[in-house]
């Protein structure tokens, strides 16, 4: 009588395991394949977005039996999970940093940049303040700036009542942390510290409906959805306050909210673009998802971005 072997064993488990359908893994029939899976994380900017792609994907023919996870760490947070191999793809509301570049090179993660949607990053205040309905860049750069003496919103511009302002904004791993930064401040790290900072922009929405002399920024999406808590403040880019121009999707799209209209992006591994869950995600975010866009609260791409962004893809998956 012969004696099984673990090799045997094994064998006899992996055939098993084909006739009922399920993976064979070294561990048996009773775990499951991840490889239709497709794992994100990165910007909560983007959050939105990938979120409904995730919901409405796996309803079509190429998406049946295709999970899709996504989380929302921030766009560094996100990076940082892509580089370690955690993730397919990264969301992230600003371009990947020439660090974190090297970092891909350094580790060969190879990439593609695809740029999905335009956010109008969005100033807000609570609704029951009457003062500000619109301040310049000159002033937000006086208000956010690191040792700013702006306490109460009198420091701010004469005529203002004089009540202490509570800060709400993006926390460091943001990418929406570093575009204001960029735009708004013009040095990295040059950001105020006394603010209440989080990479989740519900809990900056929670901040500011809460509170009667808060001001916050963070994503179009997250204005639109909480309109009843919250009140846009219109931007000027110089000083002429009656050139000063509210969020909107045509002023977003049409480049006229300057300087807080920007594109965002996804950034899908070419590796895991060889899957066909992964392939087949991407695709439909570019395509057929794209009547999402607006449905969350952002600006579709004008045609000939998103069909850039459609060409640098099928160049990926060649």
């Amino acid at each position: 009588m012969s004696h099984w072997t673990s090799r045997s064993l094994f064998l006899l488990g992996a055939a098993v395991c084909g006739l009922v359908g399920l993976p064979v893994f070294t561990g048996g029939c009773q775990r499951r394949s991840q490889d239709a899976t497709v794992r994100i994380d990165g910007s909560s900017t983007v959050y939105p977005i990938s979120q409904a792609m995730a919901e409405e994907f796996p309803k079509t023919e190429a998406g049946k039996g295709v999970k899709v996870v996504v989380g929302r760490s921030g766009t560094g947070g996100g990076f940082e999970k892509f580089m370690a191999g955690e993730t397919d793809i990264s969301d992230a509301s600003r371009p990947i940093k020439p660090t974190e570049i090297e970092k891909c090179k350094a580790k060969g993660i190879e990439y593609v940049e695809l740029k999905v949607a335009i956010d109008g990053l969005t100033v807000v205040v609570h609704p029951d303040n009457d003062w500000c309905d619109a301040l310049t860049v000159a002033e937000l750069k006086k208000m956010w700036n690191r040792g700013s003496e702006v306490k109460n919103w009198s420091d701010v511009r004469d005529g203002f009542p004089t009540a202490p302002i509570k800060f709400f904004g993006a926390g460091s791993d943001s990418g929406t942390y570093d575009y204001f930064i960029e735009v708004i401040l013009g040095k990295k790290g040059q950001i105020r510290t006394d603010y209440t900072p989080s990479e989740d922009d519900n809990v900056l929405v929670a901040g500011v409906s809460q509170e009667t002399n808060a001001i916050g920024f963070f994503g179009f999406a997250y204005y639109v959805k909480n309109k009843g808590k919250l009140k846009a403040v219109k931007i000027a880019p110089g000083d002429d306050l009656k050139a000063a121009v509210a969020p909107t999707n045509e002023t977003v799209l049409s480049g006229k909210y300057t300087p807080l209209s920007r594109p965002l992006f996804i950034y899908p591994r070419k590796d895991s673009l060889q899957r066909k869950d992964v392939a087949a995600f991407v695709k439909y975010y570019l395509n057929d998802g794209q009547k999402l866009i607006e449905s969350v609260g952002y600006v579709k791409l004008p045609d000939a971005e998103l069909n850039e962004a459609r060409k640098r893809l099928d160049a990926a998956l060649k």
